[in-house]
């Protein structure tokens, strides 16, 4: 057997533990399960996406935010277009980006809808301001940004939402929350403690 062949059913493997993981999906090509195992090794930060007003409010937790560009200001976050908060986002066309720190597991939940949270109950629990636009930002982020909706890219399940940072607060000494391999994880000597 060859390296690439190793390879090849190692990432077959890794693919099919991540696909008896999750509830079966209709018609996923294997290509697209050992993406979806590979990107799972992608290590990021995770964020909440922050939408609506009153009860109207939803949002999402994301690892798909970066940046685009510092003049302007612009960030990108994908969001699926069967996410709760797809509609309300391009009604309302001004968001939030919430950066978690490491105390804020439970938020991340909540957003991620793990135990069938939804709208204004993901809320619960923390403590909420604004910043120019009026969309809801998390008072203790690591970082807030406070967006509107730029541009949005229609693209296969996803919309891909450019969008333009009006204002923005950083938190000083936070340490981030991350997610890697299917769980959240921390920087730093606590983490390296381990």
């Amino acid at each position: 057997m060859n390296a690439h062949a190793s390879v090849s059913n190692a990432g077959a493997a890794i693919a099919a533990a991540a696909h008896a993981a999750r509830p079966a999906q209709p018609d996923i090509s294997p290509a697209s399960l050992a993406f979806r195992a590979g990107m799972r090794k992608l290590a990021g930060a995770v964020s909440v996406l922050t939408v609506g007003q009153g009860e109207a409010r939803t949002g999402l937790t994301a690892t798909s935010v970066t940046s685009l560009s510092v003049e302007p200001p612009t960030l990108i976050i994908c969001v699926n277009r069967a996410a709760s908060a797809h509609n309300v986002l391009l009604a309302e066309r001004r968001f939030g980006i919430n950066v978690l720190a490491t105390g804020h597991r439970a938020l991340a939940d909540r957003f991620a809808g793990r135990n069938g949270e939804k709208g204004p109950a993901r809320y619960a629990g923390a403590d909420w301001t604004t910043l120019e636009t009026g969309a809801p930002v998390l008072a203790d982020a690591l970082a807030s940004f406070d967006c509107e909706l730029d541009e949005a890219i229609e693209r296969h399940s996803h919309l891909i939402v450019l969008g333009r940072v009006v204002a923005a607060r950083v938190a000083d000494d936070a340490a981030p929350l991350l997610y890697w391999s299917g769980a959240y994880r921390q920087l730093g000597a606590a983490a390296e403690a381990r």
